[in-house]
C-alpha cells in the first residue's frame, strides 16, 4: 500500500474537521428551532421541514467524522464510503436549491395571493387578522398593498411605530390613532412589499449557502479521491542493477562446434 503525502491528509483533516463544525452547527441550530416552534400551535406543518433538516444536519456530522477516521487510519473502504456519501449528499442539495430557484416565482406568487386575500381588511377573518398584525409587528409595516389607508379609521395598533424611525408618518386625523395633543406615528410601507423582499433574501440566502456547503463538499471528495490513489497497492518490480563484473567472455563453453555437427 502506498503512502499518503502528509500535506495532502492535512488538507482533507481540516476540510472534514470544518464540515464537522458545520454539521454540529446546524444540528444545534435544528434542536433549537424545534423546541422553540413546539409551542407553536401549527407544529404539525413544520414537523416534515424539521425531519428534513434534522437528516441533513446528522448526516453533514457524522460522514465528515467517517472521513477523518478513514484518513488517520489510511482505510481505503472507509474513505470510500465517505466520498458515495458526500457525493450523493452534494447532488441532494444542488437539486433543492435549484429547484428552489426555478420555484421562486412560483412561491412569491403564493404568498402574495395568501395576503391579497385579506383584502378588504374590513372584512378579513380573525386568523387572517392576526397574521397581518403580526407580520405589521415583526417588519415593521402597515396594511397589505397600499399602507395604513386600508385600515380606514380603525387602524391597527401593531402599525404604531417609534417617530424616531425615518419610515414612519404621523397618523391621519380621521383615525382612531390619532390623538391631539400628542403626535402619533405609524408604519408608512405596505406589508407585501417588503415580506416578498424578505422572502427573496432569505431564498438567496439558502442558495448561497448551498452552494458554499457544496463546494466545500466537492473539494473535501477530491482531496478523498486523491488519498485512495496514493493508497493504492504498488506492484513490486525487479531492480536491475549494473556489474561492472558482466564481461563479455565470462561464460564456460558446454560443448565444441564440431560435437555438435
Amino acid at each position: 500500500m502506498g503512502k499518503v503525502n502528509i500535506w495532502l491528509k492535512r488538507s482533507f483533516i481540516i476540510a472534514t474537521s470544518l464540515m464537522t463544525i458545520i454539521g454540529a452547527i446546524m444540528l444545534a441550530g435544528t434542536l433549537f428551532s424545534h423546541g422553540h416552534f413546539s409551542r407553536d400551535e401549527q407544529i404539525e406543518h413544520m414537523i416534515v421541514g424539521i425531519n428534513v433538516m434534522y437528516t441533513v444536519s446528522i448526516t453533514i456530522l457524522v460522514l465528515p467524522i467517517i472521513g477523518l477516521y478513514g484518513a488517520c487510519k489510511e482505510k481505503r473502504w472507509v474513505l470510500i464510503v465517505f466520498t458515495v456519501g458526500m457525493i450523493l449528499c452534494s447532488l441532494f442539495v444542488l437539486y433543492m436549491a435549484v429547484n428552489l430557484l426555478i420555484m421562486r416565482s412560483v412561491i412569491v406568487n403564493l404568498v402574495s395571493g395568501l395576503y391579497l386575500h385579506m383584502q378588504p381588511i374590513s372584512n378579513a377573518s380573525e386568523v387572517d387578522l392576526v397574521v397581518l398584525q403580526e407580520t405589521q409587528t415583526e417588519l415593521e409595516c402597515c396594511g397589505v398593498q397600499q399602507g395604513y389607508v386600508e385600515w380606514g379609521y380603525n387602524i391597527s395598533e401593531s402599525c404604531l411605530c417609534n417617530d424616531t424611525l425615518a419610515n414612519c408618518v404621523a397618523a391621519p386625523r380621521n383615525s382612531s390613532l390619532f390623538r391631539e395633543n400628542t403626535q402619533v406615528m405609524i408604519y408608512k410601507e405596505p406589508c407585501l412589499p417588503v415580506f416578498i423582499s424578505h422572502l427573496n433574501v432569505a431564498i438567496n440566502m439558502v442558495v448561497g449557502i448551498s452552494m458554499g456547503l457544496t463546494s466545500l463538499w466537492i473539494l473535501a471528495c477530491a482531496l478523498s479521491i486523491a488519498i485512495l490513489c496514493q493508497l493504492r497497492p504498488k506492484k513490486d518490480t525487479m531492480v536491475v542493477a549494473y556489474s561492472r563484473e558482466a564481461k563479455t567472455g565470462n561464460y564456460a563453453v558446454l560443448a565444441e562446434p564440431a560435437e555438435l555437427t
